[in-house]
Order: C-alpha cells, then structure tokens, then sequence
C-alpha cells in the first residue's frame, strides 16, 4: 500500500520530467539527470526546514500565513533552494555546454523538489484519499508551476552566462519566479475560484517559458 502511495506521489513529477525533456535537441546524461533529480528532493528538505524558521520569525514581525508577504517569501525560499540544487551539481560541469541546460537542470531539480512534496501530500492525506482529482490537481497545479518557475530561472541564468552578467540575471530569474510562484499560491487562497485563476496563470507563464526554450535551442555553446 505504502509503496503505491510513493508511486502516486512520484507520478506526476515523472510525467512532466519526461515532457519537459523532450525540449532538449541534444539529450543530457541520464545520470545527470538523476543527479539534479535527487538532489532536489534531497534539498525539499532543506526548504522545508527554512520555512519552519521563516514560520517563526514572521510570525513574531505579525505577517501571517494569509499575507502577500509570507506567500512571496516562502516561494522565495524553495525557488532559491531549486537554484542551488541544481548549481551545486551542474556548475563547471562538462555536460553544462548549452544555454537550454539551464532549464533543462533547473526545471529538473524542480521535480525532485515537487516530488518529495507530492509524497508528503500522498502520505498525509492517505491512500483512501488519493484520487484521480487530487492527483490531477497536483500534476496541473503545483507541480507544473514548479516546472515552469524553475524553467525561467533556468532562462535568465542562461542569458547571464551568455551576456557575460551572470549574478544580475540570476537575480532578475529569481524575482520571476518567485513572483509567478507568489502569484499562483496566492490566488489560490484569496478567491472562490482561485484555482481556476492560478491554472490560467500558469498557461500564461507555460506560453512564455517555452518559447524562451527556442530561443536558447538557437545558441549552440556556452562558456561557463
């Protein structure tokens, strides 16, 4: 039973993995996927216990959970712990020779991060509760949105490395993500229908990021 809650808690990150993939004219290593992959699960704790922390201190500052604020900063955080999942690997590596890498590593450490929360939500709610609905609700909604968040960080780390002015364009990709991740959550809880609203956000953001992929297909080489 346990194992077919992991299963299900792992689908949705394997399916979007496996699209997103497909974005990449030159396949990387699978071991490196793997790589990025776990390491980003690996990191989803790292970002769970920086939430606890942020948790108290805003609580004590008087921001709470219904807040702008404690949604911008707690999408911060795991949009920032994506990043270093993916450049602790990846950063120097010979299979890093392309601007689309960027994405491509981003978007994965992305699902290794989802992934470990997709379980969470899996094993809390229990078998009897996992549905088609709720497997549908995460694979449109919290897992795309981390697909694509971390795809646009992806893109302006590119862009830097490209433009020679890496730390400024991680930095703008970093505010891009956090702001589409801010948003998505927010609507979430701040209307009826937020869900619906958070969806069209995200085909909105999936318009641009891939176009952002055929952009960087047309580079052939970075140095890094």
């Amino acid at each position: 039973m346990n194992f077919l809650v992991l299963l299900l808690g792992l689908l949705p990150s394997f399916i979007w993995l496996s699209f997103f993939l497909q974005e990449d004219i030159h396949p990387e290593p699978r071991k490196m996927i793997f790589y990025v992959f776990v390491t980003g699960a690996v990191a989803a704790l790292g970002a769970y216990f920086l939430q606890v922390w942020a948790n108290g201190q805003l609580f004590t500052l008087g921001i709470f959970s219904d807040s702008l604020e404690y949604f911008a900063i707690f999408a911060g955080i795991e949009e920032l712990i994506k990043f270093f999942a993916a450049f602790v690997i990846i950063r120097g590596s010979k299979y890093f020779d392309e601007p689309v890498d960027a994405m491509i590593y981003m978007m994965t450490a992305a699902m290794g991060l989802a992934a470990v929360e997709n379980i969470a939500v899996a094993f809390d709610n229990g078998f009897v509760a996992i549905t088609i609905g709720s497997l549908m609700f995460r694979f449109l909604g919290a897992t795309l949105l981390h697909a694509l968040s971390s795809s646009a960080m992806g893109y302006y780390w590119a862009q830097g490395i490209v433009q020679k002015r890496t730390p400024i364009y991680i930095l703008w990709g970093f505010v891009m993500a956090t702001l589409l991740h801010t948003v998505f959550n927010y609507f979430i809880v701040a209307f009826d229908n937020g869900f619906m609203y958070s969806i069209g956000v995200l085909m909105l953001a999936a318009f641009f990021v891939f176009y952002d992929f055929e952009k960087l297909k047309k580079n052939d080489t970075i140095t890094v």
